[in-house]
């Protein structure tokens, strides 16, 4: 009993990874970077914002002010990490809090949704007032942003269990822990895990945004900034990248992960 019938959901995403490799996906990158630097060459793009491709790529290796990418990186993914671990985790128990008892959701429901309306640098003057302009405000804008749409999914799914799930469940005289562990949760799976998807893009997002703003400390979004202040777009295209290939790595990971689940849950492994 899965409630969103995974195994019918899996295959049509391994078609899909099979028939579109991701590989492919590069063609796309590769066509613009060779028409970029050609039209470098050639004088049809001139003037300090006219970076030649070769240029960008060597940087991380020979440059002083490159090579402070891989720093960044780190610091970015360790943030991320840790603010996204904390928001999920809050997610879920408020989400499963909400979507399994009615108490909770006539409580709590109103304000989770008033709170979630509130754009998310919105937070960042209050959290700065709170917390300083430190790691523990960024931890905590990051965290806000896994925290919402992991909560929302999390109640939606719980809420959203079939009646005759429930009522199977008591036809087998199931306890309530037993209803929940072997029922509800594998039934509301694929919408947890559609929300944690959301989340990890998100807190990403958040990661950024936070760094940008706050700008105290080693970052992704530090970096960009100095390269934009030192108007160096060699920088600032680096850090674009990297940007783009951390988030896009998170997102296949999650993915994966969320395939797995599913398919533990649908009882194919």
């Amino acid at each position: 009993m899965t409630g969103v019938a995974p195994s019918e959901i899996l295959p049509e995403r391994t078609a899909q990874t099979g028939a579109l490799p991701w590989s492919r996906g590069l063609v796309l990158p590769f066509a613009l970077a060779l028409v970029w630097g050609w039209s470098v060459h050639v004088g049809w793009l001139s003037g300090p914002l006219a970076i030649q491709p070769e240029r960008i790529l060597l940087a991380p290796f020979d440059d002083a002010a490159g090579r402070e990418i891989w720093r960044a990186i780190a610091a970015s993914v360790l943030r991320y990490a840790v603010g996204t671990g904390i928001g999920i985790l809050l997610g879920l128990a408020l989400g499963a809090a909400m979507g399994l008892s009615s108490t909770v959701e006539r409580a709590s429901g109103r304000s989770f949704h008033a709170l979630r309306q509130i754009t998310l640098f919105a937070w960042i003057p209050l959290l700065t007032a709170w917390f300083g302009n430190g790691e523990a405000s960024k931890i905590v804008y990051i965290a806000l942003s896994a925290f919402f749409p992991v909560a929302l999914n999390t109640a939606t799914g719980l809420r959203n269990v079939p009646i005759s799930y429930r009522e199977v469940s008591r036809v087998l005289g199931l306890s309530r822990r037993q209803e929940i562990r072997r029922v509800l949760l594998p039934a509301a799976l694929p919408a947890i895990t559609i929300g944690i998807e959301i989340a990890l893009i998100s807190a990403w997002i958040g990661t950024v945004g936070a760094e940008y703003a706050i700008g105290n400390g080693r970052g992704i979004g530090t970096f960009v900034s100095e390269g934009r202040e030192q108007f160096r777009m060699d920088i600032v295209i680096i850090g674009v990248i990297a940007l783009a290939a951390t988030g896009y790595l998170a997102t296949r990971v999650c993915r994966r992960l969320s395939s797995l689940a599913l398919m533990r849950a649908s009882g194919l492994t």
